[in-house]
């Protein structure tokens, strides 16, 4: 077996194992709900979660590169996916100056908290990438993507030796209830914040990013799917644990039965 084939295998076998495992979820996610935190079925996919977590950092390792391609790939628009339209007010005022006033705080476990506006991350050095975006939905879309690198945001705010998690706050309100409304929340690890092709993405196709994609800004993890790539962020914070955040599970999907690791 050649190592292209085997990077193809590799990546088709973790991409089959996630989307199948997410697709029962996606399937039955309020029976999934409904489980004791000790059933065994819960037990089971949980279990299903970290080994496709452990056998992707084992095959992949810590900078393996996913895929990318050249303009000619790119034959459509990129898909948007989720909220494409923030009817939140915040979100509107900002929108209405053009971002003018939009922050990116960093906080959490940092020794320097940081407040960047769009064009003092603009001015950092960036990286443009041609990638494709895999939905849990089935679909996929090859688009150009131009950001900062997170990782160098992250070497700005000195990461302190206890984070593990780096959490994304958004803007657009993904539940509304009589609690309270809920704004879309997601994470990944250090090891992912740190990958060369994660960014903090504010162009696509060669313009600025548009709000049904995402503006001013969302994440690109090109190695895990696209529910694991927050749009419209406002805040990264730096945690070691998920306690104080939603249910504990890592993210909005994620605490309504999602798999955590959405590798590829």
């Amino acid at each position: 077996m050649t190592i292209s084939t085997f990077r193809i295998n590799r990546r088709k076998f973790l991409g089959a194992s996630s989307v199948a495992l997410s697709g029962v979820l996606l399937s039955g996610c309020d029976v999934f709900d409904g489980l004791p935190a000790d059933g065994s079925v819960r037990n089971v996919l949980e279990s299903a979660n970290d080994l496709t977590y452990r056998v992707q950092r084992l095959l992949a390792g810590r900078d393996a590169l996913a895929q990318e391609f050249s303009e000619a790939d790119i034959r459509q628009p990129q898909r948007p996916n989720g909220i494409t339209a923030p009817d939140d007010s915040v979100y509107k005022d900002l929108l209405s100056k053009d971002f003018a006033d939009w922050r990116l705080e960093v906080a959490g476990l940092v020794e320097k908290p940081l407040s960047l506006s769009r064009d003092e991350l603009q001015k950092m050095p960036s990286r443009t990438q041609i990638t494709r975006h895999d939905c849990v939905e089935g679909w996929s879309c090859i688009a150009k993507w131009t950001g900062t690198p997170l990782s160098l945001v992250l070497d700005e705010a000195k990461v302190k030796p206890e984070a593990r998690f780096v959490v994304f706050h958004c803007l657009d309100t993904i539940e509304r209830s009589l609690s309270g409304d809920v704004k879309y929340y997601g994470s990944i690890d250090l090891v992912d914040a740190r990958h060369p092709q994660t960014i903090l993405a504010y162009g696509l196709n060669g313009k600025p990013l548009p709000v049904e994609n995402g503006a001013p800004l969302r994440v690109r993890v090109e190695r895990q799917l696209g529910y694991k790539m927050p749009k419209y962020i406002h805040r990264i914070e730096l945690v070691d644990s998920f306690a104080a955040m939603g249910f504990g599970k890592g993210g909005y999907w994620e605490d309504r039965g999602y798999d955590w690791f959405g590798g590829m």
